[in-house]
């Protein structure tokens, strides 16, 4: 018989597969099972991330739990910016002048032969030592601690030098002098305050108040007024309505809300037991992975500041999920807008606690996740040598049992052969005695 090569290929292949088959399926149960547990765990790490993002811009400081509203009588006069400290209340003002920065032009500069002694609060520029204004300019703006600009503007072929405060209010005005040159200087506005009038009537009585900007800072507690256009004499006052904005805080506990069951049916997708109908999640009876879960059902039960969300109509359902009862929340703000704030925002407060909470499981440097992660990525890199282990002994296997049926084939061949030297010869044909 002729040696088969590819017989020989096939049945080693066969063989040698045969041996490390229960081996190679476990690896890549090992591998698919610690696949799956690395993925889910990495969507959950995602979950919370985000979750914690909603926290965190509810607790920053900017902003707060509770929105106070501000209506203003008449528009284009001012804006408001209300704060969780403002109390409800209307107040009357007329916006009298608006805040000012000092601006100064040096007119009819020649640009290439600059000339004279410009004086600008306490520094002296020989302007004739400046090859160009903009060398001029360039001087006045490098000056430390000057509080002016100075820029160049070009009208009909004529350069001027135009110097500017750099804030407004009267406080920031400087004092100027050209000496030796026959340019003019001409003031184009002058330092000036905003002011503002609370009660009274244009320009007498109630309270006067001053701003080197046009915003007024903090001016009622908890709310900043910015004005942007004068009153006149004779106009109605305008009138400020500070107000609790429902809506806005309600929409701010429901932000909260909604972030939390996102997450929760993050756990419930990983985490489910499954059965006939539904698929088991990937964490199913993973204890570490419940943790997380009940010590934030259990922040969510505890009392900050006194009062808890219950307190507020914020409640789980049957399925782990926070409603809010509508009437019954506000209803308690309306009673208790300082407890509510406090429930939620400062050290160690409901948001607070609940950040730090989360931080302690998505940290990416320790914390529990990436170590579970970096856990499951060492035994992914144990099974990929395992793997490489593997493929060694099936190749061990395939060229000894290819050597062993490659010898074979080739021992019968042999006996073949040997076999047919002896065969009888063919002695069927006659030979003629009959």
């Amino acid at each position: 018989m002729a040696i088969d090569s590819n017989y020989a290929k096939q049945m080693s292949t066969q063989l040698a597969t045969y041996e490390v088959q229960s081996s190679l399926d476990r690896l890549n149960r090992n591998e698919t099972n610690y696949k799956a547990q690395r993925d889910a765990l990495g969507s959950l790490r995602t979950s919370l991330t985000t979750f914690k993002s909603a926290v965190t811009k509810l607790n920053s400081s900017s902003t707060s739990m509770l929105s106070n509203s501000a209506t203003f009588s008449q528009e284009g006069y001012a804006t408001a910016t209300v704060g969780t400290t403002a109390q409800a209340g209307s107040y009357q003002f007329f916006v009298e002048q608006l805040a000012s920065k000092q601006q100064v032009a040096v007119t009819g500069l020649a640009d290439g032969s600059p000339s004279g002694t410009l004086s600008v609060k306490d520094q002296t520029f020989d302007l004739g030592s400046y090859a160009t204004l903009a060398e001029a300019a360039k001087a006045i703006n490098e000056t430390a601690d000057l509080g002016v600009q100075a820029t160049l503007v070009r009208s009909n072929g004529a350069v001027n030098l135009v110097l500017t405060s750099e804030e407004s209010g009267a406080a920031n005005g400087f004092a100027y002098a050209l000496n030796g040159s026959k340019d003019n200087t001409t003031e184009l506005s002058t330092a000036q305050d905003a002011r503002l009038r609370m009660g009274g009537s244009y320009g007498s009585g109630g309270i006067e108040l001053t701003s080197t900007s046009n915003t007024f800072d903090n001016v009622i507690d908890g709310v900043s007024l910015t004005v942007s256009k004068t009153h006149k004499a004779g106009d109605a006052a305008l009138t400020l309505d500070i107000a609790q904005d429902k809506a806005g805080t309600k929409a701010k506990a429901q932000t909260f809300v909604d972030a939390f069951n996102t997450l929760m049916s993050s756990f419930d997708s990983l985490t489910a037991s499954g059965g006939e109908s539904a698929k088991r999640g990937t964490l199913a009876g993973d204890s570490s992975i419940r943790s997380i879960e009940s010590r934030l059902n259990g922040l969510l039960r505890t009392d900050f500041g006194g009062t808890s969300l219950i307190d507020f109509g914020i409640s789980a359902d049957r399925n782990g999920k926070l409603t809010i009862d509508s009437k019954r929340f506000e209803a308690a703000v309306a009673n208790n807008p300082e407890g509510f704030e406090a429930l939620f925002t400062g050290k160690d407060n409901l948001l607070d606690s609940i950040d730090k909470t989360v931080a302690s499981y998505t940290s990416s440097t320790n914390g529990m996740l990436k170590n579970r992660m970096d856990t499951l990525d060492m035994s992914l890199r144990r099974i990929d040598e395992q793997f490489e282990n593997l493929q060694q002994q099936y190749d061990t296997h395939y060229s000894r049992y290819l050597k062993q049926f490659t010898t074979m084939m080739q021992t019968m061949q042999s006996m073949e052969q040997t076999s047919g030297m002896f065969s009888m010869p063919n002695t069927s044909q006659s030979n003629g005695l009959f």
